[in-house]
């Protein structure tokens, strides 16, 4: 199993949830997160004035999925969040060594 971290910008959401919901991903967890690269920040105007902050809003997404899907998944997350722009995203894929539904105590890939 793998476990894949995506860090995509918010406006690119929909577009990605479809395109893996077509690929049958069941289910994913998204977390409202900010950070900075490449892209180092943004200027922002608030109460009429301007400032500029160093972390940007992103959105982090989890998946867990089968070794035999974790390629596809890797594919269709980059082309749905593509912008040709700074700052679209990275994404990060690690093994997985164990998963457990809690409801009925299936594990492995059948928990997932």
């Amino acid at each position: 199993m793998k476990f894949i971290i995506a860090i995509i910008k918010p406006f690119r959401l929909d577009e990605v949830r479809e395109a893996l919901t077509s690929l049958g991903i069941a289910g994913m967890t998204v977390t409202e997160v900010k950070g900075f690269g490449r892209q180092k920040g943004q200027t922002e105007i608030y109460r009429g004035a301007e400032y500029t902050t160093n972390m940007v809003p992103k959105l982090k997404l989890e998946i867990a999925v089968s070794d035999d899907i974790a390629p596809q998944v890797v594919e269709t997350i980059q082309a749905a969040a593509n912008t040709d722009s700074i700052g679209d995203g990275k994404i990060f894929v690690f093994d997985l060594a164990a998963a457990t539904r809690i409801r009925t105590g299936e594990t492995g890939d059948t928990a997932l």
